[in-house]
C-alpha cells in the first residue's frame, strides 16, 4: 500500500503539476504587468500599517486574515523542506525556491481577488469563500467546486494537523525527553481552546503567535548570518553558479544535476508557500474588505514573506555554516547548521521551538480551511462536529506512525491545485479587470 501510495504520489506531484503551478503564476504576471513587483511596497504598507475600511464586511482584520494564512504556510516545510531541496538538489535549488515564490506572488494575488469578490455570507453571519465559491459562482461548475471542497478537507486532517502534532511530538520528545502522549493531550488542549472559537479567535490568536514565531527564528538566523557574515558572498556564489550548472559530490553530499536543483527548488517552494494550492483564499475571504485587490495586496505579502525571507534565512545559514555537505538531510540538517552557528545548545533550541510554533499555527491555520471545505459540502451544521473531529486527530498524530497519512495527505493536498488552478487561469479576465479598476479609480479612502 506504501509503495502504490508513493507513486501516486509521485504522479500528482510530478512535472506537469509544478509546471501547471510555475505556468499559472507567469501567466498572471505578465497579465497583471509584474504587480507583485511594482505593488509590493504598497502592500506591505497596507499588510502591516493597522487601518480599518469603513462599512467593509468580514469577520477578521486584513492583518489577522495574512497572519492566519501565514500560520498555516510557515511551517516544517521552512525548516525541513529546504533542507531537503538542498541536501537533495544542493545549493542551487535555493534559488528556484526564490524563482517560485516571485511568481507565486502573483498566484496568491489572483486567488485572493476571487476569493474576496466571490465569498458569500452563511447563515451564521460569518463570511465564506475561496475556491470552491469562485469556481462554483464564478465558472458555473459547482461540482468542481465540490471536489476541491472534498480534497482540501481531507487533507487538513494530514498536513494541517496529524502530520504538524507528529512534528512536534518527536521533536519534543527529542529535546526535552516528554512522551508523545503528553504532548498529544496538551496539543489537543491548546488547539481546542482557539479553534472552537472560530476564525475570530483564530485570527486573533495567529495575530500574536505568528509575528512572534518569525521574528524569533528570524533573530537567531540573523545572528549566525552576522557571524558568519564573510562567508555569505561565497553562499550566495553558491546559490547562483549551481542553479545552472551541475555540482560535484563533496563531504557527505552526494552531488546534484542542474534538473534536480530546479525539481526540488520548485517542488520545496510550492509546498513551503502553497501558491496555486488554494488554500490561503479561504482564509482571504474573511478579510473585513469591500475591496478584493486591497485583500489581494496583503495576502500576497504572504508568499514573499514565506519563501523570500523565512525560507531564504533557513538556507543560507545551511551554507553559510556549511552544513549542506555533512550528509544530513530534513530538520536534522537545519538543527545541524544552527547548532554549528550558535554556541552551545543555543542552535538546537531555536529549531526545535520552532519546529513546535511553526508546527502548532499550521495546525490552526489549517483547522480553519477544513471547516469551511465541510461547510461548503455539508452545511454549516457539520463545521462544530468537523472541528472536535480535528481536534481529536491532533491527539492521534502525536502517538502514531504516519507513513501512509503524510503520503495520503500529500496527494490529497496536490490534487487541491488542479480545480484551483482550472478556476484561476478561466477567471483570469476577472482579476485582470478587477486590478484595472481599482488602480485606475485611485487608491482606496
Amino acid at each position: 500500500m506504501q509503495d502504490f501510495l508513493n507513486l501516486l504520489s509521485g504522479y500528482v506531484w510530478g512535472w506537469p503539476l509544478m509546471l501547471l503551478l510555475v505556468g499559472t503564476g507567469v501567466w498572471l504576471t505578465i497579465l497583471l504587468k509584474g504587480v507583485q513587483f511594482s505593488k509590493l511596497a504598497y502592500a506591505l504598507h497596507l499588510a502591516f500599517i493597522k487601518r480599518k475600511e469603513h462599512g467593509a464586511e468580514g469577520d477578521i482584520s486584513h492583518f489577522q486574515a495574512l497572519m492566519t494564512a501565514l500560520s498555516a504556510t510557515v511551517g516544517t516545510g521552512n525548516i525541513a523542506g529546504v533542507a531537503t531541496a538542498i541536501f537533495i538538489g544542493g545549493p542551487g535549488a535555493l534559488f528556484w525556491m526564490w524563482m517560485t515564490g516571485l511568481v507565486g506572488m502573483a498566484t496568491k494575488y489572483g486567488e485572493a481577488v476571487l476569493a474576496v469578490k466571490y465569498r458569500i455570507q452563511d447563515e451564521d453571519g460569518t463570511m465564506s469563500g475561496g475556491p470552491m465559491y469562485y469556481i462554483s459562482n464564478g465558472l458555473g461548475w459547482k461540482w468542481l467546486g465540490s471536489l476541491f471542497a472534498f480534497f482540501a478537507a481531507v487533507a487538513a486532517f494530514g498536513i494541517g494537523s496529524m502530520v504538524q502534532s507528529n512534528s512536534v511530538a518527536d521533536a519534543i520528545n527529542h529535546s526535552f525527553n516528554i512522551a508523545p502522549e503528553i504532548t498529544g493531550i496538551t496539543l489537543m488542549v491548546f488547539t481546542a481552546f482557539v479553534i472552537i472559537g472560530g476564525i475570530k479567535s483564530i485570527g486573533r490568536v495567529t495575530s500574536i503567535l505568528v509575528p512572534f514565531m518569525i521574528v524569533l527564528y528570524m533573530a537567531g538566523s540573523l545572528v549566525i548570518l552576522v557571524i558568519h557574515a564573510d562567508k555569505i558572498p561565497g553562499a550566495l556564489s553558491l546559490v547562483f553558479e549551481y542553479a545552472f550548472s551541475p555540482v560535484a559530490a563533496s563531504g557527505g553530499f552526494a552531488g546534484a544535476a542542474v534538473m534536480l536543483a530546479i525539481r526540488m527548488g520548485v517542488a520545496r517552494g510550492l509546498f513551503s508557500n502553497e501558491s496555486g494550492l488554494g488554500s490561503a483564499p479561504i482564509a482571504a475571504a474573511a478579510a473585513q474588505t469591500n475591496s478584493p485587490v486591497m485583500q489581494a495586496l496583503v495576502s500576497m505579502t504572504q508568499t514573499f514573506i514565506d519563501t523570500i525571507i523565512v525560507c531564504s534565512m533557513t538556507g543560507l545559514v545551511i551554507l553559510v555554516t556549511g552544513a549542506w555537505t555533512s550528509g544530513e538531510n530534513g530538520a536534522s540538517l537545519t538543527s545541524y547548521a544552527y547548532s554549528l552557528g550558535l554556541p552551545g545548545s543555543m542552535g538546537g533550541l531555536i529549531v526545535t521551538v520552532g519546529i513546535i510554533l511553526f508546527a502548532y499555527s499550521t495546525i490552526l491555520g489549517w483547522s480553519y480551511y477544513g471547516e469551511k471545505s465541510i461547510g461548503y459540502l455539508l452545511g454549516t451544521w457539520a463545521v462544530k462536529p468537523y472541528r472536535w473531529l480535528f481536534v481529536a486527530s491532533v491527539g492521534l498524530g502525536a502517538v502514531l506512525k504516519l507513513d501512509v497519512v503524510w503520503t495520503v495527505s500529500d496527494i490529497f493536498n496536490g490534487l487541491m491545485a488542479f480545480p484551483n488552478l482550472i478556476g484561476l487561469i478561466m477567471l483570469s479576465p476577472v482579476i485582470a479587470s478587477e486590478t484595472k479598476k481599482f488602480f485606475n479609480g485611485g487608491k482606496p479612502r
